[in-house]
């Protein structure tokens, strides 16, 4: 276990660099003079323009600029924003958001997914597990930002459930609608994995050994068959939690979060690219936490599972 540990971990370096360099050369490659784009419609002096590229490097080769940003991160030195905040300090004040919104939408979907994708398995082909085929399909099919426009209109302004927009602070009670909105707009697949898996797991051998032993329903259901078809919604669950923690730009501009998305939406149009990289390098990292703590739950949940 600690071997394979060690390796994944040996594995974020490269991924690391080869992202870092990626997105540095996306965002350095860019239409437009970043500097300029500071001034809006004025224009500055070509004196004051130098001195602004020197402060942020962009006077230097593209290679060496991204040197710099490496050797910056290795001091923990993330670099300044064009509006004089250092990075570290903007990393601190919206990651905790987003990364809130994300485990909250995450509960949500896998509890609906779970739940629903079970009954739906047991009771394949009926009405119960057909209506909700097509509920799933719905869900899929409606974008993102049709379903945050109801659910605002909605519950937030007609029915007054919940808070329509996110207050300062991003307190936990305005986090429940966005929440919410994410957590159904993502819980579809997640069903229908389960469903699948549900389904494929009560043909199953040991399935019908457990039944042949005298085992309960009652027993046989949660322990030997839902147990062992967690693993694909498992592993969906972790490419949810990137997409969540880079993809909710629209919903956090919907309902006002002071997250991840609204800032790095903003970066990008203004070409600041140590801002840019600087949060992609932290959901990286994130993303590959996420994933080698899904890796590690298989073993949980299927005790066949080993590693070496």
């Amino acid at each position: 276990m600690l071997r394979y540990i060690l390796f994944r971990v040996l594995q974020v370096i490269p991924v690391l660099l080869g992202t870092t360099f990626l997105i540095y050369f996306m965002v350095f490659a860019m239409p437009g003079d970043p500097v300029a784009a500071m001034f809006g419609e004025k224009v500055p002096s070509e004196a004051i323009l130098e001195r602004l590229r020197e402060q942020y490097n962009l006077d230097q080769p593209f290679f060496i600029q991204y040197l710099l940003y490496l050797k910056g991160i290795l001091v923990g030195d993330f670099g300044v924003s064009f509006s004089g905040e250092p990075v570290s300090e903007i990393l601190a004040r919206t990651f905790p958001v987003t990364i809130q919104l994300a485990i909250m939408a995450i509960v949500i979907s896998l509890v609906l997914a779970i739940v629903i994708g079970l009954f739906s398995g047991l009771r394949k082909g009926k009405f119960f597990d057909n209506i909700n085929l097509i509920i799933g399909l719905v869900f899929m099919s409606i974008p993102i930002f049709v379903i945050a426009f109801i659910a605002q209109y909605g519950l937030g302004l007609k029915l007054g459930w919940f808070s329509p927009t996110v207050g300062t602070g991003a307190p936990l009670k305005d986090m429940i609608l966005p929440a919410l909105v994410l957590g159904v707009s993502l819980y579809a697949t997640s069903m229908r994995l389960t469903r699948a898996s549900v389904i494929d797991t009560l043909n199953q051998d040991f399935v019908r050994t457990a039944y042949a032993k005298g085992l309960s329903r009652g027993r046989v259901i949660p322990v030997h068959v839902l147990r062992n078809s967690l693993i694909p919604t498992i592993t969906n669950t972790a490419t949810d939690f990137g997409i969540l923690m880079v993809g909710a730009t629209v919903t956090e501009g919907i309902f006002n979060v002071p997250g991840v998305g609204n800032v790095l939406f903003n970066a990008i149009l203004k070409g600041e690219n140590t801002t840019v990289v600087s949060f992609v390098t932290v959901m990286v990292l994130i993303y590959l936490g996420v994933n080698l703590l899904v890796d590690l739950m298989y073993a949980v949940l299927d005790p066949r599972i080993r590693y070496a």
